[in-house]
């Protein structure tokens, strides 16, 4: 799959049966379904990673939130960390084979996971999101100055949508994160090949 990268969150609302019946529809034209819930027990998130097999989704795309030993033991392909979870340089020294990324708000918290040897980060929100209720958008400025900074790649959320892709792009971004974009779409097939069409 050519170009930038797409990742897609699960959202803590809907079912991650849900979830997965999307993610089997869309899944050749995205990068990485993360499962994101944080309420769930590590057995319900191994069951998440069971729904997504069977739709065909490949270990090699899922990515867990926060909990390490879940991915560890599932085998999936990578771990996704907040700033509450444990430390990635730590992580990458004991599972090596994990592509490990980190949630970061500024540019002072980028170059520290740079420095811990992170695969890549999800840098945000860069608008107003129903997500994050009353907080402004982080915008395009400081976006712009993380992509030069840093080596790895940084990966745009927060309220991006087809309407605003390009600019987050013209950014700099390494790719997008998107959760309602294509989990609450209409028709999550024909609109994941017009965000595909745009990371080209």
């Amino acid at each position: 799959m050519s170009g930038r990268e797409l990742h897609v969150i699960s959202n803590g609302k809907s079912s991650l049966q849900h979830f997965a019946d999307i993610a089997g529809q869309i899944h050749p034209y995205v990068t990485a379904f993360h499962i994101r819930e944080k309420q769930m027990s590590a057995k319900e998130l191994m069951v998440g990673v069971s729904f997504l097999k069977e739709k065909g989704i490949p270990l090699s795309k899922i990515v867990i939130n926060d909990r390490v030993d879940v991915a560890a033991i599932s085998r999936v392909s990578g771990v996704h960390l907040a700033s509450h979870s444990l430390d990635a340089e730590l992580i990458k020294q004991t599972f090596p084979y994990l592509r490990v990324g980190c949630s970061v708000h500024s540019l002072k918290e980028a170059l520290s996971m740079e420095q811990k040897q992170v695969d890549y980060v999800f840098y945000g929100h860069i608008y107003e999101t129903a997500s994050k209720p009353g907080l402004p958008g982080r915008g395009l400025n400081e976006l712009a100055t993380i992509t030069q900074k840093l080596q790895i790649p940084i990966i745009a959320i927060g309220g991006i949508k087809i309407s605003n892709m390009n600019e987050v792009l013209t950014a700099g971004a390494s790719g997008i994160a998107v959760m309602s974009g294509l989990l609450e779409a209409e028709n999550p097939l024909e609109e994941v090949i017009r965000y595909r069409q745009l990371l080209k």
